[in-house]
């Protein structure tokens, strides 16, 4: 943990570096465990999995009091299910040939108006001007196109899989996470402020006291309470926007 407060206070890669290794552990579980659930390498899921410790070990805060073996993990499972999720082997139509098949309905029925019959394949091929083994195979890809369901496994093991489903980003969870990435960015700014310029900030906007309330509290006047807020929004702002850059 006190590497932990350590990076949390002064980031550096050093740190960071330290902070990987002493981690590697929970790594190494969760690939193992998706490693049973799948047929993707042990090794590729590790490596991936080190993305999410990366991203764990910049956004985690010591004085939340959550231990970061609970905060890691959905970092270092999500990575690994969002690589799954590319890596999927759902057929991809090429753009051309869904614009082919468009167009060839429209051909077919005007030819099978014209001709008083359905049209050949070859004949809808010279419509289209394109070869007759194109469009074939482009017939074929798009008949062969399934509809995978959410429930569908990306497993070898009957008993123990993991689900389409599983893999696609849990949107409320995804929410959760960008709140709480904001509320950290925002901790960190506002870390860096003058203490009472801090401390209005904190008084006015997060604990809605009024200016007068405010001004009792830190031991000043209302008005270099507003002088306060409008310097610290303004520090703010630059902060957070270094920080998103």
């Amino acid at each position: 943990m006190e590497l932990l407060i350590a990076y949390a206070r002064n980031p550096s890669l050093e740190l960071r570096n330290r902070l990987v290794e002493r981690n590697l552990g929970l790594v190494r579980q969760v690939a193992h465990r998706i490693s049973r659930q799948c047929s993707e390498p042990y090794e590729d899921l590790e490596q991936i999995g080190y993305l999410g410790l990366i991203r764990a070990i910049e956004r985690f805060d010591p004085q939340q009091g959550c231990a970061f073996s609970s905060f890691a993990i959905p970092y270092i499972r999500g990575e690994m299910l969002h690589y799954l999720r590319d890596k999927g082997s759902v057929m991809r139509i090429p753009r051309r040939w869904q614009e082919l098949h468009n167009k060839a309905k429209k051909i077919r029925k005007q030819l099978t108006v014209s001709l008083k019959r359905p049209p050949t394949d070859q004949e809808i091929a010279n419509a289209l001007e394109v070869p007759l083994k194109e469009w074939n195979e482009c017939q074929l890809a798009l008949q062969n196109r399934l509809l995978v369901s959410l429930d569908a496994t990306i497993s070898q093991n009957v008993d123990c899989s993991i689900s389409f489903g599983d893999t696609l980003p849990d949107q409320d969870y995804q929410a959760k996470q960008k709140l709480e990435e904001d509320r950290l960015q925002l901790q960190r700014a506002l870390g860096q402020l003058e203490e009472k310029t801090k401390a209005a900030i904190e008084c006015v906007f997060l604990n809605e006291l009024p200016r007068k309330e405010a001004a009792k509290q830190i031991g000043i006047s209302p008005m270099t309470v507003t002088r306060h807020l409008k310097k610290g929004i303004q520090q703010l702002g630059s902060l957070l926007e270094t920080q998103v850059a």
